[in-house]
């Protein structure tokens, strides 16, 4: 049986976040969540309602947990692609950088000086983009970088942030390239038009186990870049083989099942 452990999600208001704790809470594991909303399903006590910004509320959010998911993140470009004069903005400066930057920066910081030994870290397929627009797959989890835009460079970032860490201070880091779950309706019609979308798609089921199963795994890498989607419907485009290797995990469920669960 696996022994309760305090574990701090950043992000737990959002689609992934909530799936995440709700498997946690199940598995008896102490959740607290962060997030700049209050987290359904836990208590007041257990949801710490503030940004990645505040680094106080933040480290004592962190204080004696065993692991660290670090979901919260501005989601994606405001704008891909990038519109015409005078539409032609984007959130690099006013979004990006502050909330998937120094953010996660800060995050690694309270893991650092509270001594907290793991953190797993939420990446993207967008930091290979490159790789599935040219076939080039599946794609391994050695696979150079091909971002997408802006939003995946950050985590490009994220990534290497990750890597430095578990380098210079000792801590477990997991940096996973998640498949995607989508928030509202209109991904879920988006995801419904194409193969490549149905392939990458991550069910909420899908991505709660494999969270857990990040927590509880016994022995992890020093630092390790994983994949998770759920199970491919056409081709096989990420290489979960790490994954499975490392966490013993395998996904469940394959489009559409957790779709309507926005």
């Amino acid at each position: 049986m696996t022994t309760p452990q305090r574990v701090l999600v950043t992000g737990s208001a959002g689609r992934i976040g909530r799936a995440v704790v709700k498997e946690l809470a199940a598995r008896g594991h102490g959740v607290v969540g962060y997030d700049v909303r209050p987290t359904p399903g836990l208590p007041p006590d257990r949801s710490v309602v503030a940004g990645l910004l505040d680094v106080d509320a933040l480290r004592r959010a962190a204080a004696g947990a065993a692991c660290v998911i670090h979901l919260a993140a501005t989601p994606d470009d405001a704008q891909f692609p990038r519109g015409n004069p005078p539409d032609d903005g984007d959130n690099f400066v006013s979004e990006l950088v502050p909330n998937n930057v120094v953010g996660p920066y800060h995050v690694m910081e309270a893991a650092r000086a509270l001594g907290v030994p793991r953190v797993v870290l939420a990446s993207t397929g967008q930091v290979i983009d490159g790789h599935l627009r040219t076939g080039h797959f599946p794609v391994t989890p050695d696979s150079p970088p091909r971002p997408r835009y802006l939003y995946a460079c950050t985590k490009v970032f994220l990534e290497a942030l990750g890597q430095v860490y578990a380098r210079q201070h000792g801590i477990t880091v997991m940096a996973v390239r998640l498949g995607w779950c989508p928030r509202d309706a209109g991904q879920v019609a988006e995801i419904a038009g194409g193969e490549l979308f149905q392939d990458v798609f991550l069910s909420p089921g899908d991505a709660g186990r494999f969270f857990a199963a990040a927590v509880e795994a016994a022995g992890l890498p020093p630092f390790a870049v994983t994949y998770a989607t759920s199970r491919y419907v056409h081709q096989l485009r990420y290489d979960l083989g790490e994954t499975q290797q490392i966490l013993g995990w395998a996904p469940q469920d394959r489009w559409p099942t957790g779709s309507s669960e926005f």
